[in-house]
């Protein structure tokens, strides 16, 4: 058999490519201290997803619309929901839990290896309330 062939069949046999979905804890208390996700930093690639997981009750998970992509949508889930969101645009990705927010809870996720709202979001994270701008600069800091 020619090796292109060969190369055709495999291809075919492998099916589809999965995507992966990571999990977020929403807890009251974490390894970073009280009203936290967990893991606060999430690097995903295109056509992953994101679940957001209220392990402790009276949290919620959405977007922090002023960091995010250009074209992206938003996202928010109702308080004790949880929320799968499938990623598609690199970049950066800002999340809140909106009653706990001036307490600091907030997240990022990272979609691919380029974030090209990097300049965006490190500007908006210094606009946040003072416990969540105390936690989320650091994690702009890690994103590429």
């Amino acid at each position: 058999m020619p090796k292109l062939l060969l190369f055709a069949l495999a291809v075919a046999l492998a099916g589809p490519i999965q995507a992966k979905t990571a999990t977020v804890k929403m807890l009251n208390s974490g390894a970073a201290g009280a009203m936290v996700f967990e893991p606060a930093f999430v690097k995903v690639s295109p056509g992953d997803s994101v679940t957001f997981a209220p392990t402790n009750p009276s949290h919620n998970a959405e977007s922090i619309t002023s960091m995010m992509p250009a074209g992206a949508t938003p996202f928010k889930a109702t308080v004790n929901q949880a929320i799968t969101v499938k990623f598609t645009k690199p970049g950066l990705y800002g999340v809140k839990c909106a009653p706990h927010l001036g307490l600091g809870m907030v997240a990022l996720v990272q979609v691919g290896n380029a974030s090209p709202n990097l300049a965006q979001a490190k500007a908006e994270a210094a606009k946040l309330p003072p416990l969540a701008k105390k936690r989320m600069v650091p994690l702009v800091a890690a994103a590429k």
